[in-house]
């Protein structure tokens, strides 16, 4: 939970903007091509733009926001987006809230994918599945935004986020923007105290990642990319099990799988 440094009285609205940043990743390898157009489809299924829409509304409501207009689309062949505004003041009718801003057509629509500006923050997620047509190795990516002003931090919706998806590899952003000043006009750039992301993760979830923080403290920017500590190749076969499989092909889709997992860590192709 963010600690708060003492209360400031301010000239106006908190102004501040707190981004959190998440890429998401789940490796596993498919041997068939079958299996690859299944696993596809399965992750299609797990994550659409309803299974979607449910976790950010839960994240809204985790960070004490308020919902004002929804967007979300499911895509062909894959993937899909969600986009949520969010209020930090109550909103009285949320169903009804940005509705005079859409055409008419669109207002009998709920997943119509449009979306207008109507308050400072907001919530999305984009969904990438893809598998690779020669050695066998499938990803998902998720990349999803929290970004609030005033009081309500994303920070709070961390440990949900990341028990929400299939997580292998997390890469994780956070930055403080802009500045709100105080009833004396004195300028304040961060209204809470953060000395690396992983100060917010609960004991459970750094217990099975291995961490990593590049921060830059003086531009109130905190980079953190954390992978699982332990390699199960059951956990990573899809509709497949090691012992079906020789101890050639194990250690061939064993080392395809952590030099995968290595280059999405490190963001760059390993020679």
């Amino acid at each position: 939970m963010v600690k708060p440094l003492p209360r400031l009285k301010l000239q106006g609205f908190n102004n501040l903007t707190k981004a959190l940043s998440f890429n998401i990743y789940d490796v596993c390898y498919a041997v068939t091509e079958d299996q690859r157009q299944r696993y596809i489809e399965y992750i299609d299924e797990a994550y659409n733009a309803e299974r979607l829409t449910q976790i950010l509304t839960d994240v809204a409501e985790i960070i004490g926001a308020n919902i004002l207009n929804v967007a979300r689309q499911d895509y062909d062949p894959q993937g899909a987006s969600v986009t949520i505004l969010i209020s930090e003041e109550p909103v009285i009718d949320k169903k009804a809230a940005g509705k005079e801003i859409l055409p008419g057509a669109m207002r009998e629509h709920q997943d119509a994918s449009v979306v207008a500006h109507l308050d400072k923050s907001h919530i999305t997620v984009h969904t990438y599945p893809e598998t690779h047509p020669q050695n066998g190795i499938a990803t998902f990516r998720a990349d999803i935004d929290v970004a609030t002003c005033g009081v309500i931090s994303p920070l709070k919706a961390l440990n949900y986020l990341i028990e929400s998806f299939e997580s292998d590899i997390v890469v994780m952003d956070y930055r403080v923007r802009g500045f709100t000043r105080d009833v004396k006009g004195k300028k304040h750039f961060i209204d809470h105290k953060i000395n690396s992301i992983q100060d917010f993760l609960a004991k459970s979830i750094k217990t099975r990642y291995e961490m990593f923080d590049v921060n830059v403290y003086q531009e109130n920017i905190f980079h953190t990319k954390m992978h699982l500590k332990d390699f199960d190749l059951d956990t990573y076969l899809f509709e497949e099990k090691a012992k079906n499989l020789s101890f050639k092909e194990r250690q061939r889709i064993e080392m395809q799988l952590r030099r995968e997992i290595e280059e999405l860590f490190h963001g760059r192709n390993l020679d």
